[in-house]
C-alpha cells in the first residue's frame, strides 16, 4: 500500500539527532562480500529500502544473511550461483550495479538486467563497460540484461571518461583478483569509494592511491572475510543540518564525519548559516539572515550532486539571487517545479542550470517525490511552508533515509505517515 507524508510546516526543532550509516558506502561494500567464501560482518548499515533490496538479491544467488544485531549483518557467499539471482529485485535499486564487478571477479559467466534507480536523467553505465572490457570481459546486451563472459581478468592501465562513483567501484572490486597490475586514471574519490578501499585492503587486496583519483591494484588470488564499519551518511547528516538553519531552534547532529562535508558546511557559512562544529558533530540554530550564492555540483572533495537539493530550501530564503549547476543530471531539477508550486521563486534555465530568486514564502500543498534527494529537499520545504504538505511517492524517500519522519518527531516537527 503506497504512503505519502502530511506535514505541518512552521514547528520548532530542538535537539540531537545521530547520522545512521550511508546507503552508497554500504551497496558497495555488501558487493565486496561476494569476493570470499569466508565470512563478514558489515556493521552500521542503513534500514533502508535500497539495503534490503540489495540484501535480497545476494540472498537469492545463495549467499547466507542473518542479522546478529540491529544493524550488524553476517554474510558468507561461499555457494552462490548468479543464474538463481531475483532479476526483477535488480531494477528497484542503483546500486544493484555494483554487483558486475564482484560477480565478474568470482564467475566466468553471468547476467544481470539494467539497474533501476532515481529519476534525475539518463544513467548509463557505458564508462563502466569500456573500463570491464579492457580488463577481459566480453559484454553483450539483450532483453534489458547485460551478459557478461570472461576468460581471465588481466590488469591494464585505465582512464575513466568520467569521474564515476561506481565505475570506479566495479573496477576495484574486478580488478582485486585480475592477473598483474590494474591502473585507475580519473578514478572517483567520494567518501563511499575510500570506505571501499578501507574493506578491500582489510580483505588482503593490495591497493594504493585510495583517496585520489589515481587507483593501483595489484592482483591476489585470495580474500579473507572481515568485519567493517560502515561510514555515517554525508547526505543525511546534511539534510539535518538544513532543517535545523532553516527553522526556529537549534539541532545537533552527532556521529557524522565533517571532513566529508567540507565544501558544503563552506557554503553554509558562505550562506550565513549559524553553526557550531565540534569534532563529528554540528550544532546549527535558526538562520533567518541568508545571503545569495553561486554552487556547482563537482566530483568530491567539491560539492556533492546530491546536496543541491538539499540545499535549494535555504537559498530560496537568502535575500537576493542564487544560481545552482548540475552538469551532471538533465532531469535532476524536476523536484524544483514541485518547489515552485509552493511558492519558490525559482527559474529554470536550462537543464543543468537554475536560478533561485528568495526571499518568499513558502506554502504547503500536495507535491511528489521524484528521487531520494529530492524528496529530501521537499520535506524541509514542507518543514518550513505554511499551512500543510502532502508529499507523495514517500517510497523514493524511503530507499535511502531511514524512518525520517520518526526521526525529525523526535526535534518537534509535525509529520506522519499516511497511507494512502
Amino acid at each position: 500500500m503506497a504512503e505519502k507524508f502530511v506535514i505541518q510546516g512552521g514547528k520548532p526543532l530542538e535537539g540531537v539527532i545521530e547520522v545512521r550509516g550511508y546507503k552508497n558506502a554500504a551497496g558497495a561494500i555488501l558487493s565486496a562480500c561476494l569476493l570470499t567464501d569466508e565470512q563478514c560482518l558489515v556493521d552500521n548499515l542503513p534500514l533502508v529500502e535500497d539495503i534490503f533490496c540489495l540484501i535480497e538479491i545476494l540472498k537469492s544467488m545463495g549467499v547466507r544473511a542473518e542479522w546478529v544485531s540491529e544493524r550488524k549483518l553476517k554474510i558468507k557467499a561461499e555457494q552462490i550461483d548468479p543464474q538463481n539471482m531475483d532479476f526483477e529485485k535488480v531494477p528497484q535499486t542503483r546500486i544493484s550495479v555494483l554487483l558486475i564487478g564482484s560477480l565478474l571477479a568470482r564467475f566466468k559467466n553471468f547476467k544481470i538486467p539494467h539497474p533501476g534507480g532515481d529519476r534525475i536523467g539518463v544513467r548509463p553505465i557505458t564508462v563502466h563497460l569500456q573500463a570491464l572490457k579492457k580488463i577481459g570481459a566480453k559484454i553483450n546486451t539483450k532483453d534489458g540484461f547485460y551478459y557478461f563472459e570472461r576468460s581471465n581478468l588481466k590488469g591494464q592501465e585505465l582512464i575513466l571518461k568520467e569521474f564515476s562513483v561506481t565505475a570506479t567501484e566495479n573496477l576495484m572490486l574486478a580488478a582485486v583478483k585480475a592477473e598483474g597490475r590494474t591502473i585507475i586514471k580519473g578514478a572517483a574519490c567520494e567518501p563511499q569509494v575510500q570506505d571501499l578501499g578501507r574493506m578491500l585492503k582489510k580483505m588482503g587486496a593490495k591497493i594504493e592511491g585510495i583517496g585520489t583519483h589515481t587507483i593501483i591494484i595489484e592482483g591476489v588470488d585470495k580474500l579473507q572475510g572481515v568485519e567493517h564499519r560502515i561510514i555515517p551518511d554525508p547526505s543525511e547528516a546534511a539534510t539535518f543540518i538544513v532543517a535545523g538553519a532553516i527553522t526556529p531552534g537549534t539541532v545537533e547532529i552527532r556521529q557524522m564525519n565533517l571532513d566529508h562535508l567540507d565544501m558544503f558546511l563552506d557554503k553554509l557559512e558562505e550562506l550565513g548559516v549559524n553553526l557550531k562544529k565540534g569534532p563529528d558533530s554540528v550544532q546549527v540554530s535558526y538562520s533567518p539572515d541568508l545571503k545569495p550564492v553561486r554552487i556547482q555540483a563537482l566530483p568530491f572533495p567539491g560539492f556533492p550532486t546530491d546536496l543541491l537539493p538539499i540545499i535549494t530550501p535555504l537559498l530560496a530564503q537568502a535575500q537576493g539571487k542564487s544560481l545552482i549547476h548540475d552538469p551532471l543530471y538533465e532531469n535532476r531539477f524536476g523536484y524544483l517545479q514541485e518547489m515552485k508550486k509552493m511558492g519558490a521563486d525559482i527559474e529554470i534555465v536550462d537543464p543543468h542550470r537554475a536560478l533561485v530568486f528568495g526571499k518568499t514564502p513558502l506554502q504547503g500543498l500536495s507535491i511528489e517525490s521524484w528521487d531520494i534527494r529530492a524528496g529530501a529537499s521537499l520535506v524541509i520545504a514542507g518543514l518550513l511552508a505554511k499551512g500543510r504538505t502532502t508529499i507523495n511517492n514517500i517510497y523514493q524517500i524511503d530507499r535511502g533515509y531511514e524512518r525520517i519522519e520518526e526521526r525529525l518527531q523526535q526535534l518537534g516537527a509535525d509529520i506522519q505517515r499516511v497511507k494512502t
